[in-house]
């Protein structure tokens, strides 16, 4: 009789562990190829049926799940989502997931590592799981403040960070759209709401791509805060080395003239001291400088500050392309920020969080915290260092230069009375007349102590305009975040 219940006992145990294994094998190792599986719709529509967890910002709900009376029992609705789509992304019955929604889909669906216990809890104890809340690092205000100023009509993209955490404050992008008409219950609706959308692609907008991190574009001359690291890291120049600046230059090896801008200050002086051919945005002289150099330092400082690396905040970001193996006449295009080389603004914020933290590019990030049903915080994001892009030796005087752009340069319009400000603009030319350029501004302030990193872009536009929207609205973001 004793051995009867003791075998018996040993079954029950058996078939328990054989559960639970079978559970841990499907949350942890099969579930994301049984959920990607195309023929597995009821997942899916298992999962429209669960509350999803919420996305915040500043402890509100900018994306959540709702009861619902419709064909299932809850509806995803985005709050203010022109202002965060780029964001959040999209949770759609016919058109799957992006951005936060796809990347964070663990957590908010309850499936995460965090919440195998409550998983567990939930089978034995037969409730629905519950996703987790995902919260941000954005600040709404300033969110609202910088999407604002990109006029409607444009492509631009701005982005505020902490350069000592990495931390994103603000990111937003135009065009935009209402994800909300993603959302819907009806499959076939989202999926004729996703068609209008897509026709809208010759203006700039994809449902699909995060403009800020996702978009490759000539930096112009911005890219020259990478030139400047490389010279003052060769040791071959400073503020005060005298070079030549003339008007206009061949490429190497070529008849293909390379000048200066032609309504710049650069004519003003011939030599030129590195500190005026930054502040002015000289192009012959970097041109000179990548033949004296030749690519393998440029090569080098791409690299450290980012160019070709995996970036994940946690979307994952296009990498940066400064081509290898370049020869001279090609360099001497290259280090302007023109021909080949592509840069996402995220990247250019990087550019500039690294020469504001002394050298070193903190992790750029987007989760502050993800937070259980029960409120018990699952996860807290602590800044983590992405690389050493330089010494902090070089990182000062990087910065004493992009001081000069603001002070008397290319940047004064983005002036704030009492704040120290290091920037660098850019302008880089598009197809030849078609009179549109891409036009840039990067920097960070006060540039002594710096709290906060901006980058600016707007893609495809003429240069007044796009002149009077980098630096005047760096200003205005300045102004905002130190209440100037």
């Amino acid at each position: 009789m004793n051995q009867a219940i003791r075998n018996t006992w040993i079954a029950v145990m058996l078939l328990f562990v054989l559960g639970l294994g079978a559970l841990s094998y499907v949350q942890f190792f099969a579930a994301k190829d049984l959920n990607q599986n195309a023929l597995n719709n009821r997942q899916l529509f298992r999962d429209f049926d669960l509350p999803r967890g919420a996305i915040l910002v500043d402890g509100k709900p900018i994306a959540e799940s709702v009861p619902s009376d419709g064909q299932f029992k809850y509806q995803r609705v985005y709050t203010d989502p022109e202002l965060y789509s780029h964001l959040t992304g999209f949770y759609s019955l016919a058109n799957g997931s992006t951005q936060l929604e796809s990347e964070m889909n663990p957590e908010l669906t309850g499936k995460s590592q965090d919440q195998f216990f409550d998983r567990v809890v939930d089978l034995f104890s037969g409730r629905a799981s519950e996703g987790a809340a995902v919260e941000l690092t954005i600040d709404g205000d300033l969110q609202k403040r910088v999407y604002d100023l990109i006029p409607d009509g444009t492509r631009g993209t701005i982005i505020v960070s902490e350069p000592k955490t990495g931390n994103i404050l603000a990111m937003a992008s135009k065009p935009s759209y209402d994800t909300n008409l993603l959302a819907v219950h009806s499959s076939k609706q989202a999926a004729a709401n996703m068609d209008k959308l897509l026709k809208l692609k010759s203006k700039g907008l994809s449902p699909y791509r995060n403009p800020a991190i996702g978009n490759l574009i000539a930096p112009g001359s911005t890219f020259k805060i990478f030139d400047i690291v490389a010279g003052l890291e060769s040791g071959e120049y400073n503020a005060d080395t005298m070079l030549e600046n003339p008007s206009s230059m061949n490429l190497p090896g070529t008849t293909t003239p390379l000048p200066n801008f032609y309504g710049g200050n650069c004519a003003a002086r011939n030599p030129a001291s590195f500190a005026f051919i930054v502040a002015q945005s000289c192009n012959t002289p970097f041109a000179l400088m990548s033949e004296k150099l030749g690519a393998k330092p440029f090569e080098d400082v791409t690299e450290r500050f980012g160019f070709g690396q995996q970036v994940d905040i946690p979307m994952s970001v296009v990498p940066s392309v400064f081509p290898p193996g370049l020869d001279p006449a090609p360099l001497a295009q290259s280090v302007i920020g023109q021909r080949d080389v592509k840069t996402t603004p995220l990247q250019m914020n990087m550019a500039a969080m690294g020469i504001a933290n002394d050298g070193v590019i903190m992790a750029p990030n987007l989760i502050k915290q993800v937070i259980a049903p029960d409120l018990r915080v699952l996860s807290e994001h602590k800044p983590e260092e992405f690389s050493t892009a330089t010494s902090k030796e070089i990182a000062d005087k990087v910065t004493d230069l992009m001081r000069g752009p603001v002070k008397s340069g290319t940047a004064v319009r983005a002036q704030v009375p009492g704040l120290d400000i290091a920037a660098k603009t850019g302008t880089s030319q598009l197809a030849k007349g078609s009179g549109l350029v891409n036009s840039w501004i990067t920097g960070f302030a006060p540039a002594d102590d710096p709290e906060v990193a901006v980058t600016i872009v707007f893609e495809k536009i003429d240069f007044k305009t796009g002149s009077s929207l980098t630096s005047p609205n760096l200003k205005k973001i300045l102004e905002a975040v130190f209440n100037q």
